[in-house]
């Protein structure tokens, strides 16, 4: 019997920094070409290809959801899993970020409930930008976002990423590439065998019981 060919997943990867030849945006690439080493398909954005104001509710209800968090919810329901590389503000999340978050959020459905996430970091600092991800994964978690338990984060990055844009110590390099593939490994068994779904949500302390599952709440007018 001829196997049943499985379309490859498809992976969104964030640079989450608007600075120029920033260190998280060289991590976000290198994280899209392990995707792509790996057999899956990634695209490679910016945080600065979708421009949003400050969340605003006035905002919102006047004019609705800017245009930039459309284009990244529209981003996310393409792709399978996504990525963040972001970096380190005064231990905790840039306030870029967090406002596109908290704009993508305000869609119905909104795009981050049951979809996988893994978060990096790259830093000067010793600690790698590890901090900012543990705030980091707090609202996406909140969302319904199946964050990856083991987060990566490169201290040292300045003399970390090498010229030709990979980890410039074979042993780390060798570490980000298994999390990238022990990732998506994940990600394409939660897309091609629901049972591993179930096994996933379980794991993270959570009962598929139809009475207390994360749901989409539709306001009916009375």
């Amino acid at each position: 019997m001829t196997p049943r060919l499985q379309t490859p997943i498809r992976i969104l990867v964030l640079a989450a920094s608007l600075r120029a030849d920033s260190l998280n945006s060289r991590l976000a690439a290198l994280a899209a070409e392990s995707v792509r080493h790996s057999g899956g398909v990634a695209e490679l954005t910016s945080i600065g290809d979708f421009d949003v104001p400050h969340y605003d509710g006035d905002r919102e209800t006047a004019d609705g959801i800017p245009p930039g968090a459309v284009r990244f919810r529209e981003r996310l329901e393409l792709a399978d899993a996504f990525i963040i590389a972001s970096p380190e503000y005064n231990a905790s999340i840039p306030g870029v970020l967090k406002n596109l978050i908290d704009w993508a959020s305000r869609h119905r459905p909104q795009p981050f409930n049951e979809r996988h996430a893994l978060l990096l970091s790259a830093s000067p600092s010793m600690v790698g930008g590890n901090r900012g991800l543990w705030a980091l994964r707090i609202p996406l978690e909140h969302l319904g976002a199946r964050v990856y338990p083991d987060m990566f984060s490169l201290s040292q990055a300045h003399r970390g990423l090498g010229p030709d844009g990979r980890i410039a110590e074979p042993a780390i390099q060798a570490r980000f590439e298994s999390n990238i593939a022990s990732f998506m490994g994940l990600v394409e068994a939660a897309k091609h065998y629901p049972c591993v779904k179930q096994a996933w949500i379980e794991y993270l302390g959570e009962k598929p019981d139809p009475a207390i599952d994360r749901v989409e709440i539709t306001e009916v007018a009375g």
